[in-house]
């Protein structure tokens, strides 16, 4: 049985929860990593999942680094190697495994996102968050810079002005500033939280699962190639869209005027 990470499957969509809230879902120190990493590959396996929403027990999303596990880091017996290695074999797989993930994934953010909590979220997709949830990009409080990819990945969610702000202060920003941002989508009361994300998973899903999977693959990478290159890969990615039974599916039952009906596709 996993220690960290809780592992529920609803239809298509599966729903991560972090639970560990005695350290307030930190991500270091534990098995944490490691869990995910299963999740993913194990999510990535089933082409019945179409969708996975993540969130966190208890009254914090994820408080990110174990700072009093980090203690060890400051001593003369720990080596700067030893700690880069640390880096690269721990935390670090962590947002490229999100990045493999690939079907939708929405932070369902309950509460305080802080440090490496706040990259996860921004690690998904989409993102919403309750009335109580707060991100702080907090790693300069503790005199570190975020070294798991929160350089690259918070500009892409706020724009780069807000994402220094946040890095150069380490200040929280609230939900409602949070929206403000388009740190997330949409912001409701504590106990709506997980009905709000399970209907947007549920909007999700109901669309064909490998067409979903393509979709993302292509906004991904369109983060980072050229428009030419997109193109190329779009013209790829459309062939399979075009030949698959989804398509076949959904053209029929437009000319029927009907609902489709896209099963396990």
């Amino acid at each position: 049985m996993s220690d960290f990470l809780k592992f529920e499957r609803d239809g298509a969509v599966v729903t991560l929860t972090m639970n560990a809230p005695e350290v307030r879902n930190a991500l270091t120190g534990n098995t944490a990593v490691d869990e995910f990493l299963a999740a993913i590959e194990r999510i990535n396996a089933d082409a019945s999942v179409r969708v996975v929403i993540l969130t966190g027990a208890g009254s914090a999303f994820s408080s990110g680094g174990n700072v009093r596990d980090m203690k060890r880091f400051t001593t003369d017996e720990t080596s700067p190697a030893q700690i880069a290695h640390w880096y690269r074999t721990g935390i670090q797989r962590l947002p490229l495994a999100m990045q493999r993930l690939e079907v939708p994934s929405i932070a369902a953010v309950n509460g305080p996102a802080v440090g490496a909590g706040c990259d996860l979220a921004c690690m998904c997709d989409l993102r919403i968050a309750s009335t109580k949830a707060s991100f702080a990009e907090s790693f300069i409080r503790v005199g570190l810079i975020p070294g798991d990819g929160g350089a690259w990945l918070l500009p892409r969610a706020v724009g780069l002005a807000k994402a220094m702000e946040m890095s150069f202060t380490g200040d929280p920003v609230p939900a409602d500033e949070a929206l403000r941002c388009g740190l997330v989508s949409r912001v409701v009361a504590p106990e709506a939280l997980m009905a709000e994300a399970r209907a947007l998973a549920a909007r999700i899903a109901r669309n064909p699962g490998q067409i979903l999977r393509c979709s993302k693959r292509l906004i991904r990478e369109g983060q980072q190639q050229s428009l030419p290159s997109l193109l190329e890969l779009s013209a790829a990615l459309q062939v399979l869209a075009h030949k698959s039974p989804a398509h076949a599916e959904a053209v029929d039952a437009f000319i029927a005027k009907r609902e489709p009906n896209f099963g396990d596709s």
